[in-house]
């Protein structure tokens, strides 16, 4: 897998049994993933180090990632786009190709009009213009891509919670 991406796989993943522990840790890192263990073992009743121990285990399964988040427009990106990707021949060695490119931030397989939906980040318009048709267009197997540029970001929300 290309350094910097989610460890979240293309195929449906195994899913893991959470108990009513493990969701109240993830909803509280999706609130704010700096909590110590120690404020997270006082929302369970648990010792820092069981948390840590749940955690760690949770990270394991790929059921959490626990990182910073950056907004791409405060970084400098000024242009965003999503764009549908139609492949000839097979997708997955397509989307690792796109998943290669520090330009993209997510790739995801879909069903109907585009085999892929891919999140890019450019410097400028120019920037954009040149990811989408040198980098994107130029990997073996693509043989379409529709831009969908981002005029501003609504809502991107971390903490939709868990079932």
């Amino acid at each position: 897998m290309p350094a910097n991406t989610s460890a979240i796989s293309a195929r449906q993943p195994d899913e893991v049994d959470l108990d009513a522990i493990d969701r109240v840790l993830i909803s509280a890192l999706q609130e704010d993933g700096r909590l110590s263990y120690a404020d997270l073992a006082k929302l369970v009743a648990l010792t820092p180090g069981g948390v840590r121990k749940r955690v760690m285990r949770l990270e394991e399964q790929d059921v959490v990632q626990v990182v910073g988040v950056t907004d791409p427009l405060r970084m400098g990106y000024r242009s965003m786009a999503m764009l549908g990707v139609s492949v000839r021949g097979d997708a997955e060695v397509v989307a690792d190709a796109l998943s290669a490119l520090d330009c993209v931030i997510y790739v995801v397989f879909t069903a109907g009009q585009f085999n892929l939906m891919v999140e890019v980040i450019a410097e400028d318009q120019d920037d954009l213009f040149a990811v989408i048709n040198r980098d994107v267009s130029g990997i073996s197997g693509v043989i379409r891509v529709e831009s969908f540029p981002y005029f501003s970001i609504h809502t991107h929300r971390f903490g939709w919670g868990t079932r």
